[in-house]
């Protein structure tokens, strides 16, 4: 298993763990750093729903924890409807939502690097590979502020 496969095995694992009894969409998301060290995340949804979590987003704020925003290279993103056992199925692709686009695009610049966005189904070998400016052309960030890398 190479090191994109893996990304997103522990991306399909932490959906597993979603906490989605509104929408009953789960979403699991995985960073890799760039020692390799992989950060998961998923989505944890709130019965005041503008409160829930995007799975991407907690990943990277798990990252951001450990001092490591600087250090994202990789995002993998893996998401579904989940069926009454409550997990999650299916060969269709889920991409970030565009709260979660603004936050890799602050990842993406605090890390000064291009990062990978794999978005792949729960099950298959399905993948798209994504750039974070593909995802979110003429985003606004840090630069646009006058923070540079490893700056706050």
């Amino acid at each position: 298993m190479n090191a994109t496969e893996k990304l997103i095995e522990a991306a399909r694992e932490a959906m597993r763990h979603a906490h989605a009894p509104y929408s009953r969409f789960a979403v699991g998301a995985a960073v890799r750093l760039t020692d390799g060290q992989v950060v998961t995340g998923c989505n944890f949804e709130n019965a005041s729903y503008g409160l829930s979590l995007c799975a991407e987003t907690v990943a990277l704020a798990a990252a951001n924890t450990q001092g490591r925003l600087a250090d994202v290279e990789a995002i993998a993103v893996v998401g579904g409807a989940m069926g009454a056992d409550g997990v999650a199925s299916g060969e269709a692709i889920v991409t970030p939502c565009g709260r979660c686009r603004q936050v890799m695009n602050e990842a993406e610049q605090m890390a000064g690097r291009t990062l990978a966005i794999y978005c792949a189904a729960p099950e298959g070998d399905a993948l798209v590979e994504h750039r974070v400016a593909d995802l979110l052309p003429l985003a606004f960030g840090p630069a646009d502020l006058g923070i540079t890398p490893g700056k706050s």
